[in-house]
């Protein structure tokens, strides 16, 4: 594929909306005794809070004892549930899930939890992350007689695991995540438990927190306070949780469990009032802000924040700079994931739709922009010209993240190698390509630095070294 300077776009590809690195999925568990816990609505509430991890489909499965109920649609968490949708889904045990798909295609069939019933009885499972060797597992299952009904990832672990049923579910769990390669954060129902699962890597987050009569599982820590529970502390690398009617044990079954906490979590997945591995996503953001003006001070009369995550960033920036930062990129909350322009004019003004200029706060200033990455460059060419056609007398744009120069294998929908700017271009060129003044980037050691740099990360997307083998993708 060859990249179009004037278009922004990739020949032979469909610039939409998905200019940015796309969120993976969200997961939810919820396990109580407490009779006046509704483990549903605590459920939905949890999913709503992690509605920003995946917009295409919601789920939510609930077990009272004796059945298993699951109803799951396309939509956003409002549209897929109802007051009596939530009321048919009672019990003292759940779990629910937001989808954005990064394996299978979009449909209601692939939308989670997935249910099945083995010798250990019901079972239903949701996972954010992607495996590596789903593709091999699945031949290796389909060639021994197993029937698939979907094409994810979720479904080869819950055949790996029902193969396994004469085992017990926990060892039958440990088998089955030995057995897969990639990133994942599970959450899995059974008649009498619920499990949580972190691959070794924890390269997808996952904690735990504390309600009347038992325990929750979170994507992160903002579903949580959302649902009514007490933060305890994150699921480590490697490591299995099962909770029941005794309590909570914890297993590891990994030895060479390793943390490398995805790094865009932090860019950009995450909400900002979340804790993952003890580090504030706002904090991380807003020193990513300051520490880009500690590298590349320029003068100007604003600094402005690309709406939603490039936001705590601008703050940051504003604050150890001096320069005042203002309001002026309104964004269009009500258009989802779903706003699909069909023609190559429909896409370019598609950014206009989402985001639009306050004119009298641009005109005639020199302006700092900021934003948490560029990945294909169509959308930072689009917002400089609307700045510039608003009367923007300079614009300066800084990244609170270093170059994308390689796709994501674990979780993230990212493009292909060669549908990457930054893969093409250098800082330079790139900063002449979308039209700005100047262009800086955060450099990876600067971006460790605003993470502390006391533990690991994946930067595989900055440097393409990965903590596990990735499959072929160029």
């Amino acid at each position: 594929m060859k990249f179009d300077y004037k278009s922004s776009c990739f020949d032979g590809y469909e610039c939409n909306d998905s200019y940015k690195f796309h969120d993976e999925c969200g997961v939810y568990g919820i396990y109580s005794k407490d009779e006046n816990i509704n483990v549903a609505k605590r459920t939905y509430y949890g999913l709503y809070a992690l509605q920003h991890r995946g917009q295409e489909s919601a789920g939510i499965t609930a077990y009272d004892g004796k059945n298993m109920e699951c109803h799951k649609a396309m939509g956003l968490v409002s549209e897929v549930f109802s007051k009596e949708s939530l009321d048919k889904l009672k019990g003292f045990s759940a779990i629910g899930h937001v989808r954005y798909s990064t394996a299978g295609e979009s449909s209601v069939n692939n939308a989670q939890p997935v249910m099945g019933k083995c010798k250990l009885g019901n079972i239903s499972l949701a996972h954010n992350g992607n495996l590596t060797n789903a593709e091999i597992i699945r031949e290796l299952l389909e060639e021994s007689g197993c029937i698939f009904q979907t094409s994810i990832d979720t479904e080869v672990i819950l055949n790996l695991i029902s193969r396994g049923a004469k085992k017990g579910i926990l060892q039958s769990v440990i088998d089955s995540i030995q057995a897969i390669k990639g990133a994942f954060a599970i959450v899995i129902l059974t008649e009498n438990e619920l499990i949580g699962v972190r691959d070794p890597y924890g390269i997808r987050p996952l904690c735990l927190g504390k309600v009347s009569g038992g325990y929750v599982l979170a994507s992160e820590s903002c579903a949580l306070n959302a649902s009514g529970a007490e933060f305890v502390r994150d699921i480590e690398p490697g490591e299995v949780v099962v909770i029941n009617d005794e309590g909570i044990k914890s297993i590891k079954f990994g030895e060479k469990s390793k943390l490398a906490t995805c790094s865009f979590e932090y860019i950009y997945f995450a909400r900002p009032d979340s804790v993952i591995d003890g580090i504030s996503v706002n904090n991380s953001r807003v020193k990513a802000g300051m520490r880009l003006y500690e590298v590349a001070p320029v003068e100007a009369d604003i600094v402005i924040g690309v709406p939603d995550s490039g936001m705590s960033a601008a703050m940051g920036y504003a604050k150890a700079s001096g320069i005042p930062i203002d309001m002026a990129l309104i964004k269009n909350k009500y258009i989802g994931r779903t706003f699909i322009a069909p023609t190559q004019e429909e896409r370019e003004s598609a950014v206009d739709v989402k985001l639009n200029v306050i004119e009298e706060n641009v005109k005639g200033k020199r302006i700092v922009l900021i934003d948490d990455s560029i990945v294909r460059g169509t959308t930072s060419k689009r917002l400089v010209a609307m700045l510039r056609k608003a009367g923007a007398k300079e614009i300066h744009f800084r990244v609170c993240s270093p170059r994308v120069q390689y796709p994501c294998y674990y979780g993230i929908d990212t493009p292909y190698r060669s549908e990457l700017i930054g893969d093409k271009m250098s800082e330079y060129e790139i900063g002449q390509a979308i039209g700005v003044d100047s262009l800086i980037y955060l450099s990876k050691k600067d971006l460790l630095d605003c993470l502390g740099d006391n533990q690991g990360f994946c930067c595989g997307c900055f440097d393409g070294e990965y903590p596990i083998s990735a499959p072929v993708k160029i």
